[in-house]
């Protein structure tokens, strides 16, 4: 399962509502499956809705190799939020860069955030932009153009999954967001509609994942370098 679709109902959110990720895993269950292959969780604790077990794979290799062929310079991972600060860490690490944080906050009950500042140095150096996955890029343009008033270079984003439709693509076309990396977890037709986005495969990363499970193999050596 590339992407797992209601991983942002990881939480009871407003009264008399379920929690919409453990209902679905419970499905899942009840449906027969023993095991569990999914990429970025929204939110990794959903490993635990499960009773099975869940191989949560990471986006970063696949995402860092079409980023090394764009030779980007004095590199900056931009998380757009604290909450995605250890993500961005993975990608810091792999990439042999430092880290930026989004200063993010919500005004109203909606999923509208403004970014107030960046926390971290950006000035004169190329930023990389990540996150899980993007709906309307909004958060992804609002940061771009807070990491252009303070000064950095070449600007690009990276998300595992790509949900973006024809409004989200008009909102990418404007912003100061060079190029939109992501993988192909979520078939997007929109996507090809537009030059500032590149779709790249993370179906090898998953056939290395099946055959070492068929195999009785660690799945964990693919990711050995983001623990380091």
């Amino acid at each position: 399962m590339p992407y797992f679709g209601y991983a942002k109902g990881d939480k009871k959110d407003e009264p008399r509502v379920l929690i919409r990720a453990r209902v679905c895993a419970d499905a899942i269950e009840a449906a027969g499956a023993d095991r569990v292959v999914t990429m970025d969780l929204h939110s990794p604790q959903i490993q635990g809705f499960f009773k099975k077990s869940v191989d949560h794979l990471y986006a970063i290799p696949v995402l860092c190799e079409a980023l090394d062929e764009l030779k980007l310079k004095d590199v900056v991972a931009v998380a757009p939020d604290a909450g995605f600060a250890k993500q961005v860490r993975k990608y810091a690490g792999r990439l042999k860069d430092s880290v930026a944080i989004g200063d993010k906050i919500r005004c109203g009950h909606d999923e509208k955030a403004e970014i107030i500042t960046i926390i971290g140095d950006v000035k004169g150096r190329d930023a990389v932009i990540t996150d899980d996955f993007t709906i309307t890029c909004n958060t992804l343009a609002d940061i771009a153009r807070v990491l252009k008033d303070k000064g950095a270079n070449r600007i690009v984003a990276c998300v595992s999954h790509l949900l973006l439709d024809s409004r989200g693509i008009e909102v990418l076309e404007k912003s100061a967001i060079e190029l939109l990396l992501s993988t192909d977890t979520v078939p997007n037709l929109e996507a090809q509609k537009s030059k500032r986005i590149r779709i790249v495969s993370a179906a090898g990363l998953f056939a290395d994942t099946v055959k070492r499970i068929h195999h009785r193999e660690s799945v964990s050596v693919l990711f050995e370098d983001l623990y380091n």
